[in-house]
């Protein structure tokens, strides 16, 4: 039978639990439960299982979630990170999703595309004073 530890930790103040963090993550990726499910080889119920706090992240499933969201697990784990993909890292999916669709397109439009998305950009960096 396991012992009950003595010891007293600190606790570790956090914003959101881990399976917030899982959902946000996620959601960051432009994964559903059903697609990312998929990619780990369980079922939709458990992904929501874990987000929702109703079953405990193994150490184990923390791995194969972080390796199916390209994402390091301290990414998952620790409080504070943000595993969204914008400190170099991989774009989500959402975003490469678009860009597959503009790649289809005559090369015409794709120029008329790109210049709308620099626009933006440079209004963007403009406002906001950020390159």
């Amino acid at each position: 039978m396991p012992r009950v530890s003595k010891l007293k930790l600190p606790p570790i103040h956090t914003d959101e639990s881990i399976g917030e963090r899982l959902t946000r993550i996620r959601k960051d990726r432009g994964f559903t439960q059903v697609e990312l499910a998929e990619k780990i080889g369980i079922i939709q119920s458990l992904v929501s299982s874990y987000e929702s706090g109703a079953l405990k992240l193994s150490a184990e499933m923390a791995v194969r979630f972080a390796m199916a969201l390209e994402v390091a697990t301290d990414d998952l784990l620790m409080p504070g990170t943000k595993g969204n993909g914008k400190n170099g890292k991989t774009p989500s999916r959402k975003i490469l999703r678009r860009l597959e669709k503009i790649e289809t397109l005559p090369r015409t439009q794709q120029i008329a595309v790109l210049k709308t998305i620099d626009n933006a950009l440079e209004l963007h960096t403009l406002k906001t004073g950020t390159r």
